[in-house]
């Protein structure tokens, strides 16, 4: 059964079915679903793909052992694509009263698993296509109605800032957040705010681990000052350079890379090309789909723990990334 993904953000309990699929480019509003099945539930199992399809039994463990504590239990199971087709008509015959989320990228029209969601009536199906001006417009109002001063022109600039990348607006709406806690918006406090550059410290760390540079991520990591209230603000900044190299390894498949890199948008910046296409030859799709999964599993980490070392967590997800890189 197919649902249209803003009804699901007005009503999360419009999804009638145990068994969700929640597909498409808008890896924000994805995001945005899976942090909201996790405020409403305590516990949260995660797996992979690849993890059920190399042994079933982990999965199928987990649903036919009945918990003496939770009445169902909730499972996430992310990087889906038609692989797992026959695993999902066994969810179908045996899930125990348990709730499966499934989460995947893009899914042509001609995918077997996005076919057999959207036909079968036990089974929902939600696309999240990629954002328009109107609908980033009226997530920014909505998430910022509460605070005076917002303005059209503030909100055209939140928007030139963000691209209409649901993840970055986001984030730029939870920094004004922070900085405007009397919720009044100061105009001239939001330019220098929406205007701060990163740590260029920071990028260079974030670059040599993308390029497997083991002895200068290892120097940088060493020497590089993390500031804690912007981990969020990196680890968003890590994804999103993850992200745009998936996406380039996507178009490519139909072209050469450097093609595929000139087609992209909003654009690689000259500056950084060469070394957008020094990563792009270094990480294969399956390479991706793990880091981004592993910045993740830190992410909701590290909004689920506050007593953790941010700082640790942040410097071991960059050494896991440069050893993936040389994978």
């Amino acid at each position: 059964m197919i649902h249209k993904s803003y009804l699901i953000e007005q009503n999360f309990e419009n999804l009638r079915n145990k068994i969700v699929l929640f597909y498409g480019e808008n890896l924000g509003l994805i995001d945005e679903f899976r942090n909201k099945i996790l405020k409403k539930y305590k516990n949260v199992l995660r797996f992979s793909q690849d993890e059920i399809v190399k042994n079933n039994d982990i999965i199928f463990n987990e649903i036919n052992n009945v918990s003496l504590f939770d009445d169902q239990k909730i499972i996430f199971i992310i990087n889906v694509n038609d692989k797992f087709l026959n695993i999902v008509k066994e969810f179908q015959l045996n899930r125990n009263g348990n709730l499966i989320y499934l989460f995947s990228e893009i899914l042509e029209k001609k995918s077997k698993i996005r076919n057999h969601f959207e036909n079968a009536k036990d089974l929902d199906i939600v696309p999240c296509y990629k954002d328009n001006e109107i609908t980033i417009r009226k997530i920014i109002s909505d998430k910022l109605k509460d605070y005076s001063g917002l303005t059209t022109q503030i909100i055209n600039r939140i928007i030139e800032n963000g691209n209409l990348d649901r993840s970055k607006i986001i984030n730029e709406i939870d920094k004004i957040k922070t900085l405007f806690i009397n919720k009044k918006i100061d105009i001239d406090l939001l330019d220098k705010l929406l205007n701060l550059e990163t740590d260029n410290e920071f990028e260079n760390v974030k670059d040599s681990a993308i390029n497997g540079n083991n002895s200068k991520t290892n120097k940088l990591l060493s020497t590089t000052v993390f500031e804690t209230e912007k981990i969020p603000l990196y680890l968003n900044l890590l994804n999103q350079r993850l992200n745009k190299l998936k996406e380039v390894n996507i178009v490519a498949k139909n072209g050469g890379l450097s093609q595929a890199i000139d087609k992209m948008k909003p654009p690689i910046f000259w500056k950084d090309k060469k070394n957008f296409t020094d990563q792009a030859h270094l990480w294969s799709s399956d390479k991706l789909k793990i880091a981004i999964a592993k910045t993740y599993d830190a992410e909701i980490f590290i909004k689920s723990n506050s007593e953790i070392n941010k700082n640790l967590l942040i410097k071991k997800l960059l050494l896991d990334i440069c050893l993936l890189a040389n994978a």
